[in-house]
């Protein structure tokens, strides 16, 4: 009867333990929840939270002011709330769009015979042998600056290594023998690249697009900082950062700190879930 009982016990301690498929989804409905709260309360935050008020200047975090106050008493928690917000929507749009850029070269240069995949494979060297900081300081300096400028720029350099993923995944699909038979019988390059390819590379698509979302904001507020990116009356990480370099040398800490660490740390969180959710699409590691 013991062993009956025991037997009961661990089947239901091996029911209860989660492995990497549970535990991804899982971590990824959580952090999809806190990503979407910090959008949401970024974009409900308006300028009356974080007023200028003297009185109160150079204020250390405290229970009043989480993150402390900056130089003309703004409060910096609603302050880095805010650029946090608005560096993410950038990452997103910028994310979204590298990826269609992505999917279109990667396709198109293998489906169209060599002299389109030579000009696309020579254009991604081209991209990748200039420093990604300087295109996107011309793109948007040429765009007009402000969000639409650093949107244009980030996303026209973030393509091109998800581009050569994207593009090795159609050259082994393209080889392979139900896409030879569908071409046999007639089939176009359009509609093998529809039915055959497409399905094919939209796991790396995902895993790419998630994965190019922290370069992206980081480069975002590289940009910023050295006055090429958003405006100046926009409270963007990037600008923050760049104000508060002028007050870290009398021990203003937190005005740098605390938007900094933000910034690395939904960086670092994004950067960990495109990798889970690549182990997750993988049917090598999915039910581990």
């Amino acid at each position: 009867m013991s062993d009956v009982n025991s037997s009961i016990k661990k089947r239901k301690m091996s029911s209860l333990e989660f492995g990497i498929r549970e535990k991804t989804i899982l971590s990824l409905g959580i952090f999809l929840v806190f990503f979407i709260a910090i959008i949401i309360a970024g974009s409900i935050i308006d300028s009356d939270s974080f007023t200028i008020d003297l009185i109160n200047k150079n204020q250390a975090p405290s229970s009043a002011h989480l993150f402390g106050t900056d130089w003309v008493g703004r409060d910096m928690f609603f302050r880095t709330l805010k650029g946090l917000s608005i560096s993410m929507k950038i990452g997103v749009l910028s994310s979204i769009i590298s990826g269609i850029i992505a999917v279109i070269l990667g396709v198109i240069g293998p489906t169209c015979g060599e002299k389109v995949d030579g000009v696309i494979t020579w254009f991604i060297d081209l991209v990748l042998s200039v420093p990604h900081t300087l295109i996107i300081i011309l793109i948007s300096m040429a765009a007009g600056g402000g969000m639409k400028g650093i949107v244009l720029g980030v996303s026209l350099t973030h393509w091109t290594s998800l581009t050569r993923i994207i593009r090795a995944e159609v050259m082994v699909v393209k080889e392979s023998d139900y896409a030879k038979i569908a071409r046999n019988f007639g089939k176009s390059s359009l509609y093998i690249a529809k039915n055959h390819i497409l399905p094919h590379i939209i796991p790396q698509l995902l895993v790419g697009t998630v994965l190019i979302f922290p370069h992206a904001i980081l480069h975002e507020a590289s940009v910023t900082f050295l006055g090429f990116g958003l405006q100046s009356h926009e409270p963007a990480i990037g600008i923050i950062l760049s104000e508060a370099m002028k007050y870290l040398s009398s021990g203003k800490w937190w005005l740098a700190f605390f938007p900094g660490v933000s910034l690395v740390l939904v960086s670092m969180m994004v950067d960990n879930m495109g990798k889970k959710i690549g182990k997750l699409i993988d049917p090598k590691t999915a039910y581990n």
